[in-house]
């Protein structure tokens, strides 16, 4: 569902005029590749490939990665983990074989540690491996705050960092509108003693991915949008900021060999920085608490 949308959002927006689709199940991506093909004259006529063979795959500039199990209504990411590892040992390899030269997009959760599945199995330098990270929840953070101001999402600075998931952190001290510090009007705002309860909107974004599940079965739409908008700032090279999961050790005091979202500026060759944002001393506790999630769940994972 979520390789579909992305596609579908690439494709829709013309990012590139050329994709492949590779997937073990050769009915429905035929169903899928077909759907898309006779579309094509929407879309700028573009190529579209499919097959259960990873030669599809040949000479990639951007290879997406969503193929994993189904999380199930109460399974939390963590708890895919090892299944999704097994998935990614037999599928990595001979996608680097086919296209050493990609950028390589993990969308599988659990995201962050998937991403450092698919570092340490690529054997790639790890500005080239990444994962979508926070930016959906950033994404999601925008919209619920325009909500409450009754402004537009994209006229709304605001990040979340650390994990994709229960640990993660909306980091309240940069949320601005057009430069106008939200912790100016609330100074407390994100706080318990915070009387608006703004951190309401935080737990809203947290439960965001299981509510969609219990309502639709499944997440597709708006992280196929968020997979476009990352694959857009490679293939453009605009150096744009993406809060996306990359290798945070050594940063903001992290010792652990992890991956995490932080911002990051990203262009053709992958992640060309790290950008380093001002946090208060709660958002720097609640960043090392996120990283100490991420690796007490990745000591035991098997590579």
């Amino acid at each position: 569902m979520c390789g579909i949308a992305a596609i579908n959002a690439i494709l829709c927006q013309k990012i590139t005029g050329h994709v492949a689709i590779v997937d073990a199940f050769p009915k429905r991506m035929e169903g899928e590749a077909l759907d898309l093909q006779h579309g094509a004259t929407f879309m700028g006529d573009p190529r579209i490939e499919y097959d259960t063979d990873f030669c599809a795959s040949s000479n990639s500039k951007v290879v997406i990665l969503t193929a994993g199990a189904r999380q199930l209504e109460d399974e939390s990411r963590l708890d895919l983990l090892q299944r999704n590892v097994e998935i990614f040992k037999n599928i990595i390899p001979p996608l680097v074989q086919y296209s050493p030269d990609a950028i390589f997009l993990v969308v599988t959760n659990p995201v962050d540690i998937m991403t450092w599945v698919t570092w340490k199995l690529s054997n790639l330098p790890v500005h080239k491996v990444i994962g979508t990270g926070t930016q959906i929840d950033s994404s999601r953070f925008q919209f619920l705050i325009s909500e409450r101001l009754g402004i537009s999402p994209s006229s709304i600075a605001a990040w979340i960092i650390g994990e994709h998931g229960d640990s993660q952190v909306p980091l309240w001290s940069g949320v601005n509108v057009a430069g106008v510090q939200l912790r100016d009007i609330v100074p407390n705002i994100g706080l318990a003693t915070d009387y608006e309860k703004w951190n309401e909107v935080h737990q809203e974004v947290i439960r965001a991915g299981m509510t969609l599940r219990c309502l639709k079965g499944y997440t597709n739409t708006a992280i196929g949008l968020c997979v476009a908008g990352i694959v857009d700032s490679i293939l453009r090279n605009v150096n744009d900021v993406k809060s996306i999961s990359t290798l945070v050790q050594g940063h903001h005091n992290i010792c652990d060999e992890i991956f995490l979202s932080l911002p990051v500026a990203l262009g053709e060759g992958g992640i060309t920085k790290i950008i380093r944002m001002r946090m208060t001393e709660f958002e720097k506790k609640q960043l090392m608490l996120s990283a100490e999630t991420i690796a007490k769940a990745q000591k035991d994972v098997k590579v």
